[in-house]
């Protein structure tokens, strides 16, 4: 890396880890010593990536957080559950945080009409689990500079991202801003029959 100071994300500075095929879950643990939340998660994570918006949790000194997606119904809050607070009501994404380390454990969209309605997001490397699916893209790039970074860095970040195989993207990935493109066109087509 061109800046030793610039921390993309602790889980992929030194390269990023392939994750295991056919891959089971594990677990999810917030950061307190004692007592932690524990959270459940039932089969891999898809589209994991990093976001540089500034509503999701990152790891101190992180420019970027690196979030998942799982089925809602695949996440289970097994210890500690008294622990979780909703950080910001009115956001679309529910974050459910630890009140004690402020470790964002799941995110959930409870619209049902919102296009990822039916799945939540998830941090991974709160996992002791190895295996995870590894990040493919970066969302939100230029956000970053909302959160303090010197828009002077952005090209080293950039550079960076694709040096690690992370296309840097000023929104979702391609695909993921295909099924939100095909999910609004139903629901017009539904409004309009209907």
């Amino acid at each position: 890396m061109q800046n030793a100071t610039l921390s993309i994300h602790p889980a992929v500075d030194n390269g990023i880890t392939k994750g295991e095929q056919n891959y089971a879950g594990g677990r999810l643990v917030c950061k307190c010593t004692s007592d932690p939340v524990v959270v459940e998660i039932k089969g891999d994570s898809a589209h994991n990536h990093l976001c540089g918006c500034t509503k999701c949790w990152k790891p101190s000194g992180a420019t970027f957080a690196m979030v998942a997606v799982v089925p809602r119904d695949n996440v289970t809050v097994t210890a500690n559950a008294d622990k979780l607070q909703v950080v910001d009501t009115s956001a679309t994404i529910q974050r459910h945080a630890c009140k004690v380390c402020g470790v964002h454990m799941y995110g959930r969209i409870e619209n049902k009409n919102h296009p990822f309605y039916g799945l939540d997001f998830i941090h991974t490397e709160l996992s002791p689990q190895k295996g995870w699916s590894e990040p493919k893209f970066a969302a939100f790039v230029s956000s970053v500079i909302e959160s303090g970074v010197d828009p002077a860095q952005m090209p080293q970040i950039r550079a960076r991202l694709r040096e690690l195989g992370l296309e840097p993207y000023d929104c979702l990935s391609p695909e993921l801003m295909d099924l939100i493109a095909a999910h609004t066109a139903k629901a017009k087509q539904a409004a309009v029959a209907a």
